[in-house]
């Protein structure tokens, strides 16, 4: 098989692994917070919202920290992979819609467990992720899609070409410019 993925070495100690686990958590709930918050600024202003509260962005951060544990639970059970011989973008695009469909699919279980939480039933609270409006729901799975399309690519350029090279390809090469 020629594909490249991501590999749980097992000669690192279970302190290693989970320092890597916290660090890749961490990453991608400041990269889904970021994007979380651009879009609650967006809205807030959209909405001609004055003065824009503070607690849109406490919000958009824990809903970045979920979306991240949700794609880390998606990733787990499909692990990123890519084929050398088909390239980043075609060996990730139906990867994509998987991460997607896990992720629409887990905030669609969070609004049910919410509902539980709140006294209602699940699910009516279920039914109610999206404010019940399939065309809100797809409207949301296509900006989910365009926030965790950019994550794949990367991660697929750092299983192709080694997080190194990734980062010196994107950053430049800190010891070249001082020669």
């Amino acid at each position: 098989m020629n594909s490249t993925h991501t590999s749980h070495n097992n000669s690192k100690t279970f302190k290693e692994k989970a320092r890597e686990e916290f660090v890749k958590a961490f990453q991608l709930t400041v990269y889904f917070g970021v994007w979380f918050c651009a879009l609650a600024f967006l809205a807030a202003t959209s909405l001609d919202e004055r003065p824009i509260p503070l607690s849109i962005f406490g919000f958009a951060l824990f809903k970045g920290a979920i979306c991240a544990k949700f794609m880390l639970v998606a990733q787990a059970f499909f692990p990123i992979t890519v084929d050398k011989k088909n390239g980043i973008v075609n060996s990730l695009i139906i990867e994509s819609l998987v991460y997607l469909a896990v992720v629409i699919g887990l905030n669609y279980l969070e609004a049910g467990v919410s509902g539980l939480i709140h006294g209602k039933d699940f699910l009516i609270s279920l039914t109610e992720f999206g404010r019940s409006n399939p065309l809100r729901v797809v409207a949301m799975s296509i900006v989910y899609w365009l926030i965790v399309w950019p994550y794949l690519l990367l991660t697929g350029m750092g299983l192709m070409l080694g997080s190194h090279a990734t980062l010196e390809i994107l950053f430049g090469n800190k010891s070249e410019s001082s020669k």
